[in-house]
């Protein structure tokens, strides 16, 4: 017999309003971002405050098109962060499945030692990092912001984590019907991390797309700048006259907009990898 099941109508409205509730004070800073973006520095600082702008205007982003070399930045940015994501998922899935399926000697303990190293701050290794960079000549070069982030530890844990769940029996059967092992990874492996690559997506242009100290470091020249760095730069070169607040909320806004493509891009892999495993047949 079946277990008839109560659903208290009082549990879900309260989860309704707490989940409604959540969503705004998700959303709105970015409304009032976007919003902000369209109004005077006056209007932004109005009180009490008000969302729409009393007058629509596209001063703001044609300031910061003319003023700033913000497209350089932009095209810097959107080159870096594509370019290390897809490096990072396919060197990461590589590793991930190798440590999943495969042994060698010393595999455990090179595991160890990497996911030890999550435990470094960034902090530590920066100078070292940016000497080795200066000694062959990586400083201010597009190798230098891509190169040395394409195998993050955390990146090859979450695709072996993702890995362990192939069976092996699909392997062996890929491996009789006389495929190599690049071409069972290729295409047996690669479909099934579908979820994790969609995580690790994600987190890698996140990541890259918002890294502000290695950039500062290692980059040089107004043109060459990324977004994150450019756009303090609007706020530290304005030091001693108006800040132009306007102009940053224009940028942020721009700067918002490869996220959210990537998200609605990538939700349905990110989201099946959240809910894999809940539902047991």
């Amino acid at each position: 017999m079946r277990r008839s099941s109560h659903v208290n109508p009082l549990a879900v409205v309260l989860l309704h309003v707490v989940v409604i509730t959540g969503a705004i004070i998700t959303v709105l800073p970015l409304i009032w971002m976007i919003y902000s973006s369209f109004k005077t520095t006056a209007e932004i600082f109005r009180y009490p405050p008000w969302l729409p702008p009393a007058t629509w205007s596209l001063h703001n982003y044609q300031s910061l098109l003319e003023g700033w070399t913000f497209d350089s930045w932009y095209g810097n940015s959107l080159f870096y962060a594509v370019t290390q994501t897809v490096l990072t998922l396919f060197f990461c899935s590589l590793a991930g499945f190798a440590f999943a399926k495969y042994t060698f000697r010393g595999k455990n303990l090179l595991f160890a030692v990497m996911i030890s190293s999550t435990l470094i701050p960034f902090q530590l290794i920066l100078v070292p990092l940016f000497i080795g960079m200066s000694r062959i000549g990586w400083v201010n070069s597009p190798y230098s912001m891509v190169i040395p982030w394409v195998t993050p530890a955390f990146g090859i844990f979450l695709m072996r984590q993702f890995a362990l769940s192939i069976p092996t029996e699909l392997l062996e059967a890929a491996r009789l019907d006389g495929a190599s092992e690049f071409r069972s990874y290729w295409q047996v492996v690669l479909p099934i991390l579908r979820p994790g690559l969609a995580a690790l997506s994600i987190w890698t242009f996140l990541s890259s797309w918002n890294s502000y100290i290695w950039p500062l470091m290692i980059l040089r020249g107004d043109t060459n700048l990324t977004l994150p760095v450019g756009v303090a730069t609007m706020q530290a070169q304005a030091a001693g006259s108006a800040t132009p607040f306007g102009e940053i909320m224009a940028a942020a806004t721009l700067m918002s907009l490869p996220v959210i493509v990537l998200f609605v891009f990538v939700q349905r892999y990110f989201i099946a990898g959240l809910t894999a495993g809940s539902v047991k047949l």
